[in-house]
């Protein structure tokens, strides 16, 4: 009974805040494409479907929330809170359906994440890229993966800590190649630049890895030629944002940085949210569930959705702080990622408590 009086504000709540947050960026930015542009509707509407999947991930943990304190609110105020209560339900009992239920939204949240989501995000960027070349291209892009597979499995993996299209240069250069899936060299170096046609590296040095791991240092040098027949353009087009990784290529990623000495403390942080933020539907049900069963007053879905716009917002400000100090080393990335999921979830139980 109770997870049928969840499921219809929940569907709302992912319904509602996707077209909230679609219309608060993505319209405005489609609308450009369609009215300053002149990018036909066929190609605004793939980019649109390719673009929703990140949408409604994200929209999810605020359904959950939306779901949980409309379906409670919707409980009391036709006091079966009450009834269930006088015939010996504690409130903790009511609200195992919807830890279950929530419990299940973060992971399906969490498999999307890994397997629609980059998918759907490189097909929107290869759509910008090759075919809205009318699109000014940023200045730069930051942490990007370029990865070079052949016959015989991976062969080579770059990394820049930014790559600048338009002046053709690449800054903080890793250069991890293999052999046989093991990481046989490493290179790194300042910068790479694009002249007379091909690449170069500045101010490097090479590394030979062993097949027990151990890393021996083999030259320095001041320029390089790097083996990459790309342009600036092909390159940023090529390359991967972390963004578009899944959890365990984040995580292969990071060892090849800290086993060759870089920072990956960013990396780690972006890592560690990707496991935390899916049970972000958890944490807020059970705020949602205790709001939800406090005195009602009028307004009903309006109420809701306001207090909802509200709670969410809290947590990610939290999230976004906690971030902050993950990405410049002041907390441990774990600790970071997790921080604002037990902050909501200590609330949560301590209102599930008071409820009983």
């Amino acid at each position: 009974m109770i997870l049928m009086e969840l499921l219809g504000p929940f569907a709302f709540g992912v319904a509602a805040f996707t077209v909230l947050m679609v219309a608060g960026s993505l319209l405005f930015r489609i609308a450009d494409l369609v009215i300053q542009r002149g990018v036909s509707i066929g190609v605004v509407v793939r980019l649109f479907l390719y673009y929703l999947p990140g949408v409604v991930v994200t929209t999810i943990p605020m359904g959950s929330l939306l779901g949980a304190l409309m379906g409670f609110g919707k409980l009391s105020s036709h006091s079966e809170i009450v009834a269930l209560k006088a015939c010996g339900v504690p409130f903790r009992r009511m609200v195992r359906p919807l830890v279950v239920a929530s419990a299940l939204a973060s992971v399906v949240t969490f498999v999307l994440n890994e397997t629609v989501v980059p998918l759907s995000e490189r097909a929107a960027r290869n759509v910008l890229a090759y075919e809205i070349m009318r699109e000014r291209p940023p200045e730069f892009k930051e942490r990007m993966f370029l990865r070079e597979e052949g016959s015989s499995g991976l062969r080579r993996v770059i990394y820049m800590d930014r790559i600048r299209p338009r002046t053709g240069e690449m800054e903080g250069v890793l250069v991890q190649e293999f052999e046989g899936g093991r990481l046989s060299r490493l290179t790194s170096a300042r910068r790479a630049v694009w002249r007379d046609g091909k690449w170069t590296m500045e101010e490097g040095k090479t590394f030979e890895v062993a097949p027990d791991g151990g890393v021996k240092f083999l030259y320095s040098f001041a320029r390089e030629s790097l083996r990459l027949d790309l342009s600036p353009a092909r390159v940023e087009a090529q390359s991967t944002d972390p963004s578009q990784m899944s959890v365990f290529q984040m995580a292969e990623q990071i060892g090849l940085m800290e086993r060759q000495g870089s920072d990956a403390t960013k990396l780690r942080v972006m890592f560690h949210l990707r496991l935390a933020v899916p049970w972000a539907s958890l944490v807020l049900a059970l705020v949602g569930a205790s709001a939800g069963v406090r005195p009602q007053r009028s307004g009903g879905a309006g109420v809701g959705l306001g207090l909802s716009v509200v709670i969410v917002f809290l947590y990610y400000v939290v999230l976004s702080f906690c971030q902050s100090l993950g990405e410049a080393s002041y907390l441990p990335p774990v600790v970071a990622a997790w921080v604002p999921n037990l902050v909501f979830g200590v609330a949560g139980l301590f209102m599930v408590r008071r409820g009983d």
